[in-house]
């Protein structure tokens, strides 16, 4: 039946009642009155909109009556007019209890009690301006318009709820998840409310779509942070959400967005109807309730998402989308945007996988720019000098990064347990050795982001703070699998001491969350000391790769000097051998070639031994300890 059909056909028994009420009133023969009800019936069907109303708020034959004359003094001239007649000294065109209960068949005065359906559902309201028994009764419009067949959300909740229609694909681990929730609810007749607890709020809000659609529902959405805070406010807001899920046949999810949970569970509480809250961290409820984990896709299932999403495109895209799938962690939302936002259809495979991949970085940046500083990494192995065991250990680091699906995944390894799976790295050396530039080459080589996190702004005296601070970080890297560069990470990384009081214990405890991180975490942190023989053998044994930087020897420095000068910069008879006789590390070569090219170019000349040797001097003057004559015989 149409829903034009059904309309017409509602009007017509709606109609048919409001005669027979008109006929009770009156105290004339009903028969003529019942016939038309009985036609309408037949013709309609379906379920009319006052029998809707009677079974859901559970309405007594008297109360259902009640409703529908209200509704009839507002919708048929002909019953106003009969009830103005009856009103006596009050007058006007409305219906009053006292009329109700005089006219209407198997009347009880409980009916308009408080917590009597029409009054605690506002279904109707009792405007006691003079005795009770001449006090208006008043139907909600909300309410009106339902029985005349006209479905809307109350204007009282369309500033914090919004309806959810759209749709979006799922992986195949999240589809089980809407079939089990629904399972759920079926067999447990007492569990009205799911939570959908993890990291992929977008997959949660499909899943929560798909869970209504399959109970025969529509769902509507509201934000935690539009929770009301009194309580009176929160007990009206759910007692008028109950009635427009009825009147809807919809469920609410509520998202929380890491607001403040204090106003949520009680909330919930006095919900009724089918709740579904999505958060990461799960709410502490009195009532019954069903949990499931829901996280962003594996990345095997995010590669068969974006196989799916690209269609025709993703052919020759194989180790593409393996590695797109490796290194970044997005929800199936974010899996077809990106793919749909690719431009006209490309013939060249890596021209597609390259617009990929940087889609991906950039789309996960704004999670984490706002935390870390981001490094702009241009350095490459040609501009690292180090050892051959050294450099060996680097590309190690990378390949262990490029192969994490086929080995994890692919080879099961994942299945063996979750601990480990962190790719964490240690580079132990003196400052200036190259310990962030062999990060930036790492990010260089793996096209990835580097950010360098300040362990001055993540550590607090606020017991709980630093591992909050901490959390915040590595939670947001997660979407983007970033190299994350702890500097100096004695600071915080240093020795556990012995607990000998509160303060003791709770940086212990900061230690050991930040352990955990590591080895959970899917991308590569790598954290850098100049003091190796600080930091806890049970943290070293945690990670993965510790490569050690040298202090630079002489043929080391040589090639150093060399590679510090760019190709266009002019350079004037300089002497690398004598150069490297300076007995210092990379990074203080470096700012000795770049202080002698600012002199130079003052000078309008090309950079020569002798601006090198002022800037030697000065860079000297700033460690307070002057270089030997040995150091820079015959540089001028």
């Amino acid at each position: 039946m149409s829903n034009e059909d059904w309309s017409s056909g509602n009007r017509r028994l709606l109609s048919a009642e409001f005669s027979r009420l008109k006929a009770q009133i009156e105290g004339n023969d009903l028969m003529p009155a019942l016939h038309l009800m009985a036609q309408a019936r037949e013709a309609l069907q379906d379920t009319p909109a006052i029998d809707l109303l009677a079974e859901a708020f559970e309405l007594s034959t008297f109360e259902r009556d009640v409703l529908l004359l209200c509704a009839g003094v507002e919708m048929d001239r002909e019953l106003a007019a009969t009830c103005a007649s009856h009103n006596g000294k009050v007058g006007g065109c409305f219906a009053t209890w006292g009329l109700a209960l005089a006219s209407l068949a198997a009347p009880h005065w409980s009916a308009v009690a408080p917590l009597r359906p029409l009054r605690l559902w506002r279904l109707v309201e009792l405007q006691a301006e003079h005795e009770i028994t001449s006090s208006r009764l008043c139907i909600d419009e909300r309410v009106l318009h339902f029985l005349a067949g006209v479905n809307y959300l109350d204007p009282r909740l369309r500033s914090i709820i919004r309806e959810c229609a759209s749709a979006s694909p799922l992986a195949d681990s999240h589809v089980e998840i809407v079939a089990t929730a629904v399972h759920s609810l079926r067999e447990r007749g007492d569990a009205t409310v799911i939570q959908l607890i993890g990291d992929d709020s977008a997959s949660q809000m499909e899943i929560a779509r798909r869970i209504a659609q399959q109970l025969d529902l529509g769902l509507h959405v509201m934000r935690a942070a539009d929770i009301p805070g009194q309580p009176a406010e929160a007990d009206a807001f759910a007692m008028l959400w109950y009635r427009e899920s009825v009147l809807s046949g919809s469920a609410l999810l509520i998202k929380h967005c890491g607001e403040d949970m204090t106003a949520l569970p009680p909330l919930v509480e006095r919900l009724g109807g089918i709740t579904i809250l999505a958060a990461v961290q799960p709410a502490e409820l009195e009532r019954a309730c069903i949990r499931l984990q829901v996280d962003k896709p594996l990345a095997e299932e995010q590669r068969r998402l974006w196989t799916t999403a690209l269609g025709d495109a993703a052919q020759g895209l194989n180790g593409k989308l393996d590695a797109i799938a490796s290194q970044f962690r997005l929800d199936t939302g974010n899996i077809l945007r990106l793919a749909q936002s690719l431009p006209a259809k490309s013939d060249d495979p890596e021209a597609i996988g390259t617009m990929l991949w940087s889609a991906c970085r950039e789309s996960a940046r704004e999670h984490l720019d706002g935390l870390a500083q981001r490094v702009e990494a241009r350095a490459t192995w040609e501009d690292l000098v180090l050892p051959a065991a050294q450099i060996s250990t680097l590309r190690e680091v990378a390949m262990h990064v490029r192969q994490r699906l086929k080995v994890y995944d692919d080879w099961g390894f994942r299945s063996k347990g979750s601990r480990g799976l962190g790719i964490s790295v240690l580079f132990s050396g003196e400052s200036g050795t190259g310990k962030t530039m062999a990060a930036e080459v790492l990010a260089n080589d793996l096209n990835l982001d580097l950010y360098r996190i300040d362990l001055a702004a993540m550590v607090s005296k606020y017991i709980g703070e630093t591992e909050k601070n901490l959390r915040r970080v590595f939670d947001a890297a997660e979407n983007s699998g970033a190299i994350l560069l702890f500097d100096e990470a004695d600071a915080l990384f240093g020795k556990r001491s012995e607990t000998k009081d509160s303060h003791d214990r709770y940086a212990n405890i900061e230690v050991s969350y930040l352990l955990q991180r590591m080895e959970a975490y899917r991308g590569l942190a790598i954290l850098t000391t100049n003091l190796k023989g600080a930091l806890d053998v049970a943290f070293q044994r945690r990670l993965r790769f510790i490569v050690q930087f040298p202090f630079p020897d002489v043929s080391m420095r040589e090639r150093i000097w060399r590679g510090a000068f760019p190709a266009r910069a002019p350079l004037h008879d300089l002497d690398y051998m004598k150069l490297a006789k300076l007995n210092v590390p990379g990074g203080t070569i470096r700012n000795i070639a770049l202080n002698a090219a600012f002199t130079a170019a003052e000078d309008q000349s090309s950079v020569s031994m002798s601006h090198l040797l002022a800037a030697a001097r000065a860079e000297a003057s700033k460690r307070e300890r002057a270089f030997s004559d040995a150091e820079v015989r015959g540089w001028a």
